[in-house]
């Protein structure tokens, strides 16, 4: 290649070295280091030679061209000459010092180049530089700079220099009077320390190992004088932290009596650095190599600086930590090591510092004191050995600090301790407990909330680290075991440390476990002897309490159980059999649960059952009393956790029923009585529940207790009693009688059935009853609930004997009144459910009441809880009471509606009839059809709960008829489509039930299934879909159902009762109603004649003033009698309707299309009248401006209208199935006719009606093909969107070619039938209706169908003859009908092939064709076509075809481009084996190679499929095969990888033809596309990396550096790129 192409490719790079875009830039820098690697000499002359010449050029530029060669000097060092070496070091000396002024960025690009030749080159360039190094003359700040730099990257060649260097350096220091020299200086010196210190430590790998440190001493101790004396107090912080970090260096390198001569000024001049620097990790790292320096000589004065330098240190170790700042970690690690340094030579004076330090309470200053104090435990095992008592005593003041920053130290330094052995010496207790206390501490933040100072110490990651730590000591510290065992039992108990439970119980199961396995004997553990343990019978009840809640404090249930069967026996020895079969199934359950999932009573009662077989097991009255005593002592720990001291007092009940000491049960009673805390609703509950359980063993004595409590001074208002109870002098004696009244309640469910019927009235009610006209709610409460639970205590003694209870209607009015006095529009309290409950419960008992009674009964309860408002409303806050929250507030609305329903089944219960029924009913029935959701969900929920009830216990004695089935069915069927979601299944559930029932009274089995009705479960999964279609399908099925149960003397009464349900306050249930009535009379009509007339009147009349459409379609379905009797008329009244046609209208022509017949005989008539009248008429829109649109006829369109609503009717399947090809061909013709016309005007309005034309058409079409079931093509047409794009003018064509080929694909059989219908429409005088027409037959030619069916021919004809209609659209579809003949009927193409290519060359060559349509049509048609053409008709043809073709290859038309690059590829077999073809491919090889990234995908599919099929035909085997395999369409393809290979096989197959290529592809960098003028930038590249020598006599490679330097001033970055790279490849 000729040398001065070469030169101008380097110069055009140097030139766009600085290019606005980076990535050409590093580009640029790529290929000049690319040529630079290869021929190093001739582009660094280059290099050179540019900045020779251009002297002012910009400092970016200069740079970057440095930068250069730095990087071919740093990898080529080895092959660049001598003499190139020596004019680079000069050069950049040169450009070094050029400017006397610092330019950092251009100073430092030149002294890297010495750096990188100095490692090769080092005397050289020590010459060059040492002559800018003059003795008496101040060098430039880079000479200083590249020598430090030097004895960094090159230490072995460097160190010998330095002598001499430092020689000639030590009297430039006192020279310095700039900053920035003396940093210089500075930092070179520190460079050079740091070298010799290398030097020496590798003096095996030195070339002169002769080399000592006193070598150097004298200088660098000269050099320090000048820095410490002088520069060190540089008001410039940058130079005082470099002039550190040199003495640092330095101090090794220091004759040992003239640094211990230095240290007492040293060390306090280093310290004081500490407050002049905000950078403390230089100076932290010096101070470090300053005391490592000291310490390994020996240092005696050192101890002198050891205050002062304590002090400084530990304000460094205190400095807060940034871990996303290293250097704040690096110095805090730096200032440990100082410490362990001064704790290795003065490891008193060190720990007394440290731990003085730890008094001061600043928080700061302690965290610092206890990283220190953790370090040296970790790190001088030995120094410390003697001071662990000293520390131990001395942890205990931080260890109180309230700072969680603190103690998270604390907490580490603990566990370095316990590491170490601390731990077991006195005072180690106290460490463990710190570690308990921190594993109880409650949580800062509520869920979901985040601190907002991420330096925080949360309590809760304080109190994880605190977990982590106990489980550490526990299994990795073997020697604590005695010292965790059974100590950490103590923590258990106490309530403060209740959130350590979960970690402790592990801590103590993980201890006990090894102990029992190693058969240790403080296994067993001694409670008498060890201090401070709770006794077992303490903490048994605490680990029992744990488990009734198990998912507090983190979860503490499980391990509490675990670690109770660890203790078993210490607990008590009988107990370890049992609980090692009981224990570990209450895990199990514990395992597969969740705070959600598990039952908690359930749960309560095992745990108690659990207990209760315990005591009886350990079998030890003494024991079991201590128990209860103990148990009792305990609640008071409980008082702020009421639900655990609730099951605290059930624990105390169960263990008095195993009690046998009549005098302890008494006192503890006496004790459980007197110290409750009864303002608390919780605690009343549980002492009624322990006092009742205790009643069980006890009655006698428990009765007496509790009459001896009513009698006692606490329900004396008198100063006097509050002194029994302990002093709780805010105890409201309502609140005591209370738990009295409930106590009552709970010993006549609990105590034994023989014994409590005749302790009812004497004793209990009596105690109770004397509080009935209390206002206090809380006694209200607990007498309702009280009273519930005497009547449930009776209820169970009468099942064994009789009893008249006297008092029943006492209690209930007393009941009644409670539930009156609550306010009704709110649900505060559970008043009401308890009253109904406890009223449930007292009905089945004797006497029975009154109908009267009931009444009042039902009236009062019903009435008081359907009238509330929705559970969601938010009451009023009032005064007294607090709102509640919504969680409550859903379960006292649950229990209050549960309650209601009880109390329904009890009356229903007691008169199991159709009038007990109906007793019931009626006080449900007004709110059934409420305006309120709420209400009649409540309503209808309760009436199917009623009906379930009274179906599951009818018993039918005799014949008795359900004389209110259809009035009942009247009310409740309309609400099967209530809109609220609720009513609507329990509104079927209320039939199914009704419809049992009838057929119970039919005198049906009982176990008798009847499928219809069964069949109405499954209608309850549709009621979910709100979709009313769904709802008002189920509602006929229902009545289907009920229709064929219902008895006809019922019929009437069931219907005037739907007649109701059209007005009801719900649209919904309106429609059902008419649903329901429509499908009665479908099935039971007949047997109403006489009703008929007035029903059809009143139906009739209704039809407009009914809203609902789907009560007006139901209704309208009648209508269709009136229509089939005067036809004409009907039809003329319709269509002279105004358009578009109301609801009403459309309904009733839908109507029509019910009956085949009528509707058959309309189809007829309509596609006579559209066939004979004008489609639309042109209206001149302005007699100005000229120009006109097409309006739509009236008739035409309003019976195309009335079309479409006649086929929405699914009844019209069968007259639209029958005409179909007729009625289908007359619609296709009616779209075209109508895309694009505008709908008439209304003359009244002077506005064109909201009428789309086209789209009514293509709606009856739709309809049609849906009613002729083509499923497939609607599927399709609706996938590919065909029904918008069919109605639109722009898209017509498509649409209509969409059209075409679903009903070729999916309907083939019925197209000779509607071809011959559309014939005639081809010579029809609207051109819109030709072009719809040709459009589909064009499209029809597609596919092979019309072969197999014989059309072919007809369908070639139509085409030849449309090749020359006066309409250029028509005209193109005729053209592509012909191309399509290739895909659908190759085996036809020779037969017609003169006629084709005759057809296709003149389109190629069409003049009328404005947008090239034609043209591309027939270059596609033609590409088809010769696929199956045979040779000898194509043959003479190929290079006229392929000449006409090529014009169109860079077409801007993508699609011409396109087509024309496929046909290209369809012509290669008709010209293989002709030298000729080949040549014309050769022609347009390089095209189709850069289309392969043009910007079009399809076009790129274009050239693949191209350049695979020519392969074969261009001659080279290699190019052929590559082609072959890479060139697929799905496959993405390497284009450079690809370019690469090719130009290899190009070079090597057809070496003359290079000139050729290369000049085509030159051509293509004025290319309109960057894509292509990039690969052609590419292609070039590739080609000249891979040409050897001897061919480059082919190319004119001064046009192609012409053309690359003019690309790399393209305006598109990645055309300049490229040709940057290729660029690359000059050499």
């Amino acid at each position: 290649m000729d040398e001065t192409d070469v030169e101008q490719v380097t110069l055009a790079l140097l030139d766009a070295a600085t290019d606005k875009d980076p990535e050409v830039q590093r580009q640029v820098r790529k290929s000049m280091l690319t040529l630079g690697k290869l021929q190093p000499d001739r582009v660094l002359a280059m290099c050179q030679d540019y900045l020779l010449k251009h002297p002012k050029l910009v400092v970016s530029h200069r740079v970057v061209i440095l930068q250069t060669i730095e990087l071919i000097a740093g990898c080529r060092i080895e092959e660049i000459s001598s003499p190139r070496i020596k004019s680079i070091i000069s050069l950049a000396s040169d450009e070094m010092t050029r400017s006397k002024e610092v330019i950092p960025d251009w100073q430092q690009a030149a002294s890297n180049i010495l750096v990188a030749v100095g490692n090769k080159h080092i005397n050289d360039v020590m010459e060059e530089i040492l002559n800018k190094f003059q003795p008496g003359v101040l060098p430039h700040f880079f000479v200083i700079q590249t020598l430090a730099n030097l004895s960094d990257s090159n230490v072995y060649g460097m160190v010998p220099f330095l002598n001499a260097i430092l020689g000639t350096l030590l009297p430039m220091l006192s020279m310095a009077k700039h900053d920035n020299m003396k940093w210089a200086f500075s930092s070179a010196l520190c460079h050079f320390s740091d070298s010799i210190l290398e030097y020496l430590a590798n003096l095996d790998k030195a070339p002169d190992p002769t080399v000592r440190k006193d070598t150097f001493s004298s200088e660098i101790y000269a050099a320090y004088e000048i820095l410490f004396n002088n520069w060190i107090q540089s008001r410039e912080s940058k130079l005082r932290l470099t002039v550190a970090e040199a003495v640092g260096s330095m101090c090794h390198l220091m004759a040992n009596d003239k640094l211990e001569e230095q240290i007492p000024k040293l060390i306090p001049t280093m310290l004081s650095l500490y407050k002049k620097n905000n950078e403390h990790f230089i100076i932290s790292k010096s101070l470090c190599q300053v005391l490592d320096a000291s310490v390994n000589m020996g240092s005696r004065v050192l101890e002198t600086q050891l205050d002062s330098l304590l002090l400084a240190l530990h304000h460094q170790a205190s400095a807060p930590i940034d871990y996303n700042n290293p250097p704040t970690v690096k110095n805090h690690n730096e200032v440990l090591r100082c410490f362990s340094l001064l704790a290795n030579s003065f490891p008193d004076r060190l720990v007394m510092f440290v731990l003085q330090k730890l008094e001061n309470s600043n928080e700061r200053s302690r965290m610092g004191s206890l990283a220190v104090l953790r370090h040296l435990i970790n790190s001088t095992t030995s120094t410390m050995e003697n001071k662990k008592l000293l520390i131990l005593a001395s942890i205990r003041q931080p260890m109180a600090d309230h700072s969680n920053k603190v103690k998270k130290r604390v907490v580490q330094v603990i566990s370095a301790m316990a590491h170490h052995g601390y731990l077991e010496l006195e005072g180690g207790e106290l460490l463990v407990r710190f570690i308990v206390q921190h594993c109880a501490l409650p949580d800062t933040y509520q869920r979901g909330e985040k601190p907002t100072d991420p330096e925080e110490v949360t309590n809760e990651s304080l109190r994880t680290m605190c977990d982590n730590t106990l489980h550490l000591l526990t299994t990795t510290v073997g020697r604590l075991a005695d010292v965790l065992w059974p100590k950490l039992l103590y923590y258990l108990t106490p309530s403060q440390y209740s959130n350590a439970t979960t970690p402790l119980c592990k801590s103590l199961i993980i201890l006990g476990n090894k102990k029992k396995q190693n058969q240790e004997p403080s296994c067993n553990i001694n409670f008498t002897q060890e201090v401070n343990l709770p006794s077992p019978q303490t903490l048994m009840i605490r680990l029992l309490v744990n488990a009734a809640f198990p998912f507090n404090s983190r979860g503490h249930g499980a391990p509490s159980l675990s670690l109770l069967q660890i203790l078993g026996i210490n607990i008590h020895p009988n107990t370890e059999i049992l609980w090692e079969k009981e224990i570990p199934a209450l895990l199990s359950i514990l395992d597969e649960s969740t705070s959600q999932s598990l039952d908690k009573k359930h749960w309560d009662e095992k745990l108690l059952k659990f207990l209760s077989k315990t005591l009886a097991t350990i079998d030890d009255d003494k024991w079991v009393c201590q128990l209860a005593a103990e148990a009792t002592r305990y609640l008071s720990t409980y008082n702020n956790a009421l639900e655990e001291k609730n099951f605290l007092y059930q624990c105390i009940g169960v263990t008095l029923q195993q009690c046998f000491n009549k005098e302890v049960v008494k006192k503890q009673l006496q004790e459980v009585l007197l110290t409750a805390r009864h303002n608390d609703a919780l605690e009343r509950e549980g002492v009624a529940l322990g006092v009742g359980l205790c009643a069980n063993s006890h009655l006698e004595g428990t009765l007496a207790k509790l009459d001896e409590f009513g009698k006692s001074d606490a329900f004396k208002k008198s100063p006097s009693i509050f002194n029994l109870l302990k002093e709780r002098n805010d105890v409201e004696v309502e609140k005591v009688k209370s738990t009295l009244i409930l106590c009552y309640g709970q010993v006549a469910l609990n105590a034994p059935p023989e014994k409590i019927l005749n302790r009812i009235d004497q004793d209990i009610l009596r105690c109770i009853s004397k509080h009935f006209n209390t206002k206090d709610l809380t006694m209200k409460l607990s007498l309702i609930q009280s009273v519930g639970l005497i009547a449930k205590a009776i209820s169970e003694c009468v099942k064994k004997q009789g009893y008249v209870f006297s008092r029943k209607q006492e209690l209930i009015t007393v009941m009644l009144d409670f539930i009156k006095a609550e306010p009704a529009d709110t649900l505060r309290t559970p008043v009401r459910h308890l009253v109904m409950t406890t009223c449930a419960n007292l009905l089945p008992l004797d006497p029975v009441l009154s109908e009267n009674e009931i009444f009042d009964l039902l009236k009062v309860c019903v009435n008081s809880v359907f009238s509330l408002p929705p559970e969601t409303h938010t009451p009023e806050k009032t005064k007294e009471e607090e709102i509640l929250d919504p969680k409550k507030r859903k379960a006292l609305y649950k229990d209050t509606m549960a309650a209601l329903q009880e109390l329904l089944k009890s009356v229903l219960a007691k008169e199991p009839t159709p009038d007990g029924l109906q007793n019931v009913f009626k006080h449900i029935e007004s709110w059934l059809s409420s305006g309120q959701d709420h209400q009649r969900e409540r309503a209808i929920t309760a009436t199917a709960h009623v009906l379930s009830y009274y179906l599951d216990n009818l018993t039918v004695k005799n014949m008795v008829s359900f004389h209110n089935f259809g009035a009942l069915l009247g009310r409740l069927s309309p609400r099967c489509s209530d809109p609220h979601p609720a009513v609507r299944p329990a509104a079927v559930d209320c039939i199914y039930a009704l419809l049992y029932i009838q057929l119970r009274y039919e005198g049906f089995a009982l176990d008798y299934k009847d499928e219809s009705v069964d069949g109405l479960l499954t209608l309850k999964n549709q009621l979910e879909n709100p979709d009313h279609s769904v709802l008002y399908k189920t509602c006929s099925d229902l009545t289907k159902v009920m229709s064929k149960r219902l008895p006809q003397q019922q019929l009437a009464t069931l219907i005037f009762m739907l007649f109701e349900g059209l007005v009801d306050t719900q649209t919904n249930c309106c429609r059902a109603s008419s649903v329901i009535l429509n499908t009665l009379l479908k099935n039971r009509g007949a047997g109403l004649q006489e009703l008929v007339p007035e029903m059809l009147e009143v139906l009739h009349t209704r039809l407009q003033s009914i809203t609902e459409e789907q009560v007006r379609v139901a209704v309208g379905q009648t209508v269709l009698i009136l229509a089939s009797q005067h036809l004409q008329t009907v039809i003329n009244a319709l269509i002279n309707q105004p358009l578009p046609y109301d609801s009403w209208t459309s309904e009733m022509w839908m109507a029509l299309g019910a009956d085949p017949i009528v509707a058959n005989q309309i189809i007829e008539m309509v596609m006579e009248k559209l066939l004979i009248m004008a489609p639309y008429i042109d209206k001149k829109e302005n007699m100005i401006r000229g120009g006109s649109t097409k309006m739509a006829t009236n008739q035409p369109l309003a019976m195309t209208c009335g079309l479409k609503e006649l086929l929405l009717n699914g009844q019209s399947q069968e007259p639209a199935v029958s005409q179909f090809p007729q009625l289908f061909s007359c619609l296709i013709v009616r779209v075209g006719a109508s895309v694009g016309v505008s709908a008439p005007r209304d003359n009244n309005t002077k506005s064109t009606s909201p009428i789309h034309v086209a789209g009514v058409a293509t709606d009856a079409l739709k309809i049609l093909l849906a009613r002729a079931q083509l499923d497939e093509v609607m599927k399709r047409m609706d996938e590919d969107n065909t029904w918008d794009t069919m109605r639109e003018p722009n898209t017509h064509i498509s649409g209509i070619t969409l059209l075409a080929r679903a009903m070729a694909k999916h309907a083939g059989p019925r197209l000779p039938a509607i071809l011959e219908c559309l014939c005639p429409s081809l010579n029809n005088i609207y051109e819109c209706q030709r072009i719809t027409v040709t459009a589909f037959f064009s499209e029809l030619l597609n596919h092979h169908v019309v072969s197999e069916l014989m059309l072919i021919d007809v369908l070639m004809n139509n085409m030849m003859e449309r090749i020359s209609d006066p309409s250029c659209t028509v005209r193109m579809l005729a053209v592509r009908g012909l191309g399509n003949i290739a895909v659908g009927s190759p085996e036809k193409v020779n037969k017609y092939a003169k006629e084709l290519l005759a057809a296709m060359s003149s389109g190629m060559e069409e003049k009328d064709d404005p947008g090239k349509l034609i043209t591309l049509e027939a270059m596609s048609g033609l590409s088809k076509v010769l696929l199956y053409l045979d040779k000898k008709n194509v043959h003479l043809l190929v290079v006229y075809i392929f000449m006409k073709i090529k014009p169109f290859l860079e077409s801007e038309n993508d699609e011409i481009r396109c087509a024309s690059i496929h046909l290209m590829g369809n012509l290669s077999k008709f010209g293989s084996g002709e030298q000729v073809f080949k040549d014309q491919i050769h022609n347009v090889l390089v095209s189709l190679l850069l289309h392969l990234v043009d910007p079009n995908a399809h076009v790129v599919k274009a050239c693949k499929f191209a350049m695979r099929v020519c392969a074969p035909v261009v001659g080279s085997d290699q190019i052929t095969t590559m082609f072959q395999n890479h060139l697929h369409d799905d496959k993405s393809l390497h284009y450079g990888e690809f370019i690469n290979d090719l130009t290899k096989y190009l070079i090597q197959d057809f070496p003359s033809m290079l000139n050729f290529y290369h000049i085509s592809v030159i051509q293509f960098f004025k290319s309109n596309w960057p894509e292509v003028r990039a690969a052609a930038a590419m292609f070039i590249g590739f080609l000249l990396s891979n040409l050897s020598e001897e061919h480059f006599s082919h190319l004119n490679t001064g046009t192609i550096t012409k053309g690359l330097v003019m690309l790399l001033q393209d305006p598109d970055p990645v055309v300049r790129m490229k040709a940057a790279e290729a660029m690359g490849h000059f050499h």
